[in-house]
Protein backbone atom coordinates (compact mmCIF):
# COMPACT_ATOMS: atom_id res chain seq x y z
CA UNK A 1 0.00 0.00 0.00
CA UNK A 2 2.51 2.67 0.88
CA UNK A 3 4.64 1.74 -2.11
CA UNK A 4 1.29 2.68 -4.11
CA UNK A 5 0.72 5.87 -2.27
CA UNK A 6 4.46 6.75 -3.47
CA UNK A 7 4.05 6.04 -6.51
CA UNK A 8 0.35 7.70 -7.01
CA UNK A 9 1.99 10.25 -5.29
CA UNK A 10 5.21 10.59 -7.94
CA UNK A 11 2.79 10.03 -11.27
CA UNK A 12 1.31 13.39 -9.79
CA UNK A 13 3.43 15.42 -9.43
CA UNK A 14 5.43 14.10 -12.72
CA UNK A 15 1.85 15.18 -14.25
CA UNK A 16 1.97 18.73 -12.54
CA UNK A 17 4.97 18.79 -13.66
CA UNK A 18 4.38 18.20 -17.42
CA UNK A 19 1.07 20.22 -17.22
CA UNK A 20 0.88 23.43 -19.36
CA UNK A 21 -0.91 26.73 -19.25
CA UNK A 22 -1.22 28.93 -22.37
CA UNK A 23 -3.30 32.92 -22.50
CA UNK A 24 -5.30 33.17 -25.23
CA UNK A 25 -6.70 36.63 -25.92
CA UNK A 26 -9.35 37.07 -27.75
CA UNK A 27 -10.99 40.36 -29.20
CA UNK A 28 -14.72 39.77 -28.53
CA UNK A 29 -16.40 39.42 -25.61
CA UNK A 30 -17.80 36.64 -23.53
CA UNK A 31 -21.01 36.87 -25.29
CA UNK A 32 -20.31 36.46 -29.11
CA UNK A 33 -20.48 33.37 -30.32
CA UNK A 34 -16.87 32.98 -31.84
CA UNK A 35 -15.47 32.99 -28.06
CA UNK A 36 -17.96 30.74 -26.74
CA UNK A 37 -16.86 28.58 -29.51
CA UNK A 38 -13.60 29.05 -28.31
CA UNK A 39 -13.82 28.37 -24.97
CA UNK A 40 -15.25 25.03 -26.09
CA UNK A 41 -12.42 24.59 -28.15
CA UNK A 42 -10.00 24.95 -24.79
CA UNK A 43 -12.48 22.42 -22.62
CA UNK A 44 -12.07 19.73 -25.62
CA UNK A 45 -8.11 20.59 -25.36
CA UNK A 46 -8.04 20.20 -21.66
CA UNK A 47 -9.98 17.13 -21.67
CA UNK A 48 -8.21 15.33 -24.34
CA UNK A 49 -4.94 16.05 -22.55
CA UNK A 50 -6.06 15.06 -18.81
CA UNK A 51 -5.37 19.04 -18.00
CA UNK A 52 -2.36 18.92 -19.66
CA UNK A 53 -2.90 21.84 -21.50
CA UNK A 54 -4.81 24.24 -20.07
CA UNK A 55 -5.90 27.21 -22.01
CA UNK A 56 -6.73 30.40 -20.65
CA UNK A 57 -9.41 32.43 -22.72
CA UNK A 58 -9.25 36.03 -22.02
CA UNK A 59 -12.08 37.57 -23.71
CA UNK A 60 -12.76 41.37 -24.72
CA UNK A 61 -9.53 42.38 -25.36
CA UNK A 62 -8.61 41.98 -21.71
CA UNK A 63 -5.31 41.05 -22.28
CA UNK A 64 -4.50 42.46 -25.46
CA UNK A 65 -6.00 44.51 -27.18
CA UNK A 66 -7.21 43.49 -30.65
CA UNK A 67 -4.94 45.14 -32.61
CA UNK A 68 -1.83 43.43 -30.88
CA UNK A 69 -2.77 40.03 -30.35
CA UNK A 70 -1.42 38.96 -33.37
CA UNK A 71 2.30 40.85 -32.46
CA UNK A 72 1.98 38.93 -28.82
CA UNK A 73 1.61 35.51 -30.66
CA UNK A 74 4.05 36.16 -33.25
CA UNK A 75 6.43 37.25 -30.43
CA UNK A 76 5.39 34.61 -27.73
CA UNK A 77 4.10 36.90 -24.93
CA UNK A 78 1.10 34.21 -25.92
CA UNK A 79 1.46 31.42 -27.67
CA UNK A 80 -2.32 31.24 -28.94
CA UNK A 81 -4.67 33.78 -30.05
CA UNK A 82 -7.48 34.92 -32.41
CA UNK A 83 -8.40 38.07 -34.56
CA UNK A 84 -9.77 39.20 -37.57
CA UNK A 85 -8.17 37.95 -40.72
CA UNK A 86 -8.52 40.55 -42.81
CA UNK A 87 -6.84 43.07 -40.29
CA UNK A 88 -3.95 41.83 -41.98
CA UNK A 89 -4.45 43.16 -45.41
CA UNK A 90 -1.99 45.53 -45.29
CA UNK A 91 1.00 42.90 -44.93
CA UNK A 92 -0.48 40.81 -48.15
CA UNK A 93 -3.99 41.29 -49.56
CA UNK A 94 -4.35 37.48 -49.11
CA UNK A 95 -5.31 37.86 -46.01
CA UNK A 96 -8.27 40.22 -47.20
CA UNK A 97 -9.77 38.69 -49.94
CA UNK A 98 -13.13 37.42 -47.28
CA UNK A 99 -13.42 41.03 -46.88
CA UNK A 100 -13.77 42.20 -50.50
CA UNK A 101 -17.52 43.53 -50.93
CA UNK A 102 -19.40 41.08 -53.20
CA UNK A 103 -16.51 38.22 -53.68
CA UNK A 104 -18.38 35.87 -51.26
CA UNK A 105 -21.87 36.75 -50.22
CA UNK A 106 -23.08 32.79 -48.63
CA UNK A 107 -21.55 30.53 -47.14
CA UNK A 108 -21.42 28.12 -49.48
CA UNK A 109 -19.18 31.09 -51.18
CA UNK A 110 -17.03 31.54 -48.15
CA UNK A 111 -16.24 27.81 -47.85
CA UNK A 112 -15.08 27.57 -51.16
CA UNK A 113 -13.16 31.06 -50.32
CA UNK A 114 -11.53 29.27 -46.84
CA UNK A 115 -10.60 26.27 -48.82
CA UNK A 116 -8.88 28.64 -51.78
CA UNK A 117 -7.42 31.18 -48.84
CA UNK A 118 -6.35 28.68 -46.59
CA UNK A 119 -3.16 27.07 -48.27
CA UNK A 120 -1.73 30.63 -48.90
CA UNK A 121 -2.39 32.16 -45.59
CA UNK A 122 -1.01 28.90 -44.51
CA UNK A 123 2.11 29.27 -46.50
CA UNK A 124 2.17 33.34 -45.78
CA UNK A 125 1.89 32.62 -41.51
CA UNK A 126 4.88 30.51 -41.38
CA UNK A 127 7.01 32.78 -42.50
CA UNK A 128 6.00 34.95 -39.48
CA UNK A 129 6.58 31.89 -37.27
CA UNK A 130 2.15 31.45 -37.18
CA UNK A 131 0.29 28.13 -37.62
CA UNK A 132 -3.34 28.83 -37.87
CA UNK A 133 -5.38 26.26 -36.20
CA UNK A 134 -8.88 27.27 -37.35
CA UNK A 135 -11.09 29.88 -38.82
CA UNK A 136 -14.47 31.08 -38.75
CA UNK A 137 -17.02 33.13 -40.27
CA UNK A 138 -19.30 36.16 -38.96
CA UNK A 139 -22.45 35.98 -40.53
CA UNK A 140 -22.88 38.03 -43.86
CA UNK A 141 -22.60 42.20 -43.56
CA UNK A 142 -25.77 44.08 -43.01
CA UNK A 143 -26.28 47.47 -43.25
CA UNK A 144 -27.50 49.57 -40.20
CA UNK A 145 -28.68 53.25 -40.35
CA UNK A 146 -31.30 55.37 -38.77
CA UNK A 147 -34.00 55.39 -41.31
CA UNK A 148 -34.38 53.31 -44.79
CA UNK A 149 -31.48 53.49 -47.27
CA UNK A 150 -32.81 53.43 -50.83
CA UNK A 151 -29.54 53.98 -52.60
CA UNK A 152 -25.61 54.74 -52.17
CA UNK A 153 -26.52 58.42 -52.40
CA UNK A 154 -28.57 58.00 -49.20
CA UNK A 155 -24.98 56.98 -47.14
CA UNK A 156 -23.46 60.62 -48.82
CA UNK A 157 -21.48 62.44 -45.97
CA UNK A 158 -22.87 60.11 -42.66
CA UNK A 159 -19.75 59.36 -40.15
CA UNK A 160 -19.47 55.31 -41.23
CA UNK A 161 -17.65 53.04 -38.92
CA UNK A 162 -15.02 51.12 -40.01
CA UNK A 163 -12.82 48.00 -38.81
CA UNK A 164 -10.33 47.01 -41.55
CA UNK A 165 -8.62 49.29 -44.66
CA UNK A 166 -11.51 47.44 -46.79
CA UNK A 167 -14.37 49.11 -45.10
CA UNK A 168 -12.57 52.68 -45.04
CA UNK A 169 -11.81 52.46 -49.30
CA UNK A 170 -15.63 51.13 -49.48
CA UNK A 171 -17.45 53.81 -47.28
CA UNK A 172 -15.30 56.49 -49.12
CA UNK A 173 -16.25 55.00 -52.54
CA UNK A 174 -20.05 55.53 -51.06
CA UNK A 175 -19.28 59.23 -49.97
CA UNK A 176 -19.21 58.05 -46.40
CA UNK A 177 -16.54 59.14 -43.84
CA UNK A 178 -14.51 56.36 -42.50
CA UNK A 179 -14.30 56.46 -38.89
CA UNK A 180 -12.04 53.16 -37.26
CA UNK A 181 -14.37 51.67 -34.16
CA UNK A 182 -13.54 48.63 -32.48
CA UNK A 183 -16.69 46.15 -31.84
CA UNK A 184 -16.75 46.92 -27.87
CA UNK A 185 -17.12 50.78 -28.45
CA UNK A 186 -19.60 50.82 -31.13
CA UNK A 187 -22.30 52.01 -28.88
CA UNK A 188 -20.05 55.16 -27.20
CA UNK A 189 -19.15 56.13 -30.69
CA UNK A 190 -22.71 55.98 -32.23
CA UNK A 191 -23.66 58.06 -28.44
CA UNK A 192 -21.22 60.73 -29.04
CA UNK A 193 -22.04 61.04 -32.41
CA UNK A 194 -18.70 59.49 -34.13
CA UNK A 195 -20.14 57.67 -36.18
CA UNK A 196 -23.82 57.30 -37.94
CA UNK A 197 -24.10 53.90 -39.70
CA UNK A 198 -22.18 50.94 -40.17
CA UNK A 199 -22.13 47.46 -41.76
CA UNK A 200 -21.62 44.73 -39.74
CA UNK A 201 -22.87 41.15 -38.85
CA UNK A 202 -26.38 40.76 -37.10
CA UNK A 203 -23.96 39.28 -34.36
CA UNK A 204 -22.47 41.96 -33.46
CA UNK A 205 -25.36 44.15 -34.16
CA UNK A 206 -27.19 42.48 -31.29
CA UNK A 207 -24.12 42.13 -29.24
CA UNK A 208 -24.11 46.00 -29.03
CA UNK A 209 -27.50 46.72 -28.72
CA UNK A 210 -27.80 48.60 -31.98
CA UNK A 211 -31.47 48.98 -31.06
CA UNK A 212 -30.48 51.73 -28.66
CA UNK A 213 -28.90 54.01 -31.48
CA UNK A 214 -30.02 53.12 -35.03
CA UNK A 215 -33.69 52.11 -36.33
CA UNK A 216 -32.73 50.14 -39.24
CA UNK A 217 -31.11 46.95 -40.43
CA UNK A 218 -30.78 45.60 -43.51
CA UNK A 219 -29.08 42.33 -45.08
CA UNK A 220 -27.24 43.51 -48.20
CA UNK A 221 -25.05 40.47 -47.45
CA UNK A 222 -22.02 42.32 -48.64
CA UNK A 223 -19.04 39.90 -47.31
CA UNK A 224 -18.58 37.16 -44.92
CA UNK A 225 -15.35 38.40 -43.23
CA UNK A 226 -13.86 35.52 -40.65
CA UNK A 227 -11.65 35.01 -37.35
CA UNK A 228 -8.66 32.93 -36.97
CA UNK A 229 -6.92 31.47 -34.48
CA UNK A 230 -2.99 31.06 -34.81
CA UNK A 231 -0.99 29.30 -32.64
CA UNK A 232 3.13 30.15 -32.08
CA UNK A 233 4.73 27.35 -34.40
CA UNK A 234 8.05 27.13 -32.26
CA UNK A 235 5.64 26.74 -28.56
CA UNK A 236 3.02 23.76 -30.48
CA UNK A 237 6.50 22.16 -31.67
CA UNK A 238 7.74 22.13 -28.50
CA UNK A 239 4.58 20.00 -27.36
CA UNK A 240 4.29 16.53 -27.22
CA UNK A 241 3.31 14.40 -30.34
CA UNK A 242 -0.35 12.93 -28.33
CA UNK A 243 -0.80 17.08 -27.00
CA UNK A 244 -0.02 18.27 -30.75
CA UNK A 245 -2.74 16.01 -32.04
CA UNK A 246 -4.99 16.87 -29.00
CA UNK A 247 -4.91 20.15 -30.17
CA UNK A 248 -5.26 19.88 -34.11
CA UNK A 249 -8.39 17.51 -33.14
CA UNK A 250 -10.30 20.06 -31.15
CA UNK A 251 -9.14 22.38 -33.90
CA UNK A 252 -10.65 20.83 -36.28
CA UNK A 253 -13.92 20.51 -34.40
CA UNK A 254 -13.81 23.78 -33.60
CA UNK A 255 -13.81 25.08 -37.16
CA UNK A 256 -16.83 22.90 -37.55
CA UNK A 257 -18.53 23.79 -35.07
CA UNK A 258 -18.10 27.49 -35.32
CA UNK A 259 -19.26 27.20 -39.07
CA UNK A 260 -22.29 25.50 -38.03
CA UNK A 261 -22.71 28.48 -35.43
CA UNK A 262 -22.45 31.85 -37.57
CA UNK A 263 -24.92 29.76 -39.93
CA UNK A 264 -27.45 30.03 -36.48
CA UNK A 265 -26.41 33.11 -35.19
CA UNK A 266 -27.02 34.70 -38.78
CA UNK A 267 -30.78 33.58 -38.80
CA UNK A 268 -31.53 33.92 -34.85
CA UNK A 269 -29.59 37.25 -34.36
CA UNK A 270 -31.84 39.09 -37.11
CA UNK A 271 -34.55 37.90 -35.78
CA UNK A 272 -33.68 39.38 -32.45
CA UNK A 273 -32.75 42.97 -34.13
CA UNK A 274 -36.68 43.01 -35.10
CA UNK A 275 -37.56 41.77 -32.04
CA UNK A 276 -36.01 44.47 -30.01
CA UNK A 277 -37.71 47.10 -32.37
CA UNK A 278 -35.13 47.21 -35.69
CA UNK A 279 -37.32 47.44 -38.70
CA UNK A 280 -35.51 45.13 -40.98
CA UNK A 281 -36.09 45.33 -44.18
CA UNK A 282 -34.95 44.08 -47.60
CA UNK A 283 -32.07 46.07 -49.98
CA UNK A 284 -33.56 47.32 -52.98
CA UNK A 285 -31.98 46.68 -56.26
CA UNK A 286 -31.41 50.11 -57.00
CA UNK A 287 -29.02 50.07 -53.72
CA UNK A 288 -27.71 46.42 -54.41
CA UNK A 289 -26.71 47.27 -57.86
CA UNK A 290 -24.72 50.52 -56.37
CA UNK A 291 -23.42 48.92 -54.11
CA UNK A 292 -21.65 46.17 -56.65
CA UNK A 293 -20.56 48.88 -58.38
CA UNK A 294 -18.52 49.86 -55.29
CA UNK A 295 -17.34 46.23 -54.91
CA UNK A 296 -16.36 46.56 -58.72
CA UNK A 297 -14.38 49.37 -58.50
CA UNK A 298 -12.68 47.71 -54.94
CA UNK A 299 -11.46 44.94 -56.74
CA UNK A 300 -9.95 46.85 -59.59
CA UNK A 301 -7.92 48.51 -57.29
CA UNK A 302 -7.20 45.39 -55.26
CA UNK A 303 -6.37 43.32 -58.25
CA UNK A 304 -4.10 46.35 -59.08
CA UNK A 305 -1.94 46.15 -55.73
CA UNK A 306 -2.25 42.24 -55.15
CA UNK A 307 0.67 40.04 -54.76
CA UNK A 308 0.99 36.86 -56.27
CA UNK A 309 -0.14 34.99 -53.57
CA UNK A 310 -3.57 37.11 -53.33
CA UNK A 311 -4.27 36.67 -56.87
CA UNK A 312 -3.46 32.86 -56.86
CA UNK A 313 -6.31 32.42 -53.94
CA UNK A 314 -8.90 34.73 -56.92
CA UNK A 315 -8.01 31.93 -58.97
CA UNK A 316 -8.27 29.35 -57.35
CA UNK A 317 -11.82 30.66 -56.11
CA UNK A 318 -13.29 31.87 -59.27
CA UNK A 319 -12.40 28.35 -60.78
Amino acid sequence: MKHFIIGAAALLCATAATAQSWDMPTPYSDSTFHTQNISQFADDVRAATNGGLDITVHSAGSLFPHSEIKGAVRNRSVPIGEFFLSRLSNEDLAFGVDSQPFVATSYDDATRLWAAQKPVITELLAEQGLMPLFSVPWPAQGLYTNGEVTNVEDLNGMRFRAYNAALEEFATLAGAAPVQIEASNIPQAFATGQVEAMITSPSTGVNSTAWDFVTHYTPINAWVPKNIVVVNKRVFDRLDADTQAAVLTAAEAAEARGWELSAAEAEGMTAALAENGITVYEPSATLIDGLQDIGDKMLGTWDAAASDSARAVLNAYNN
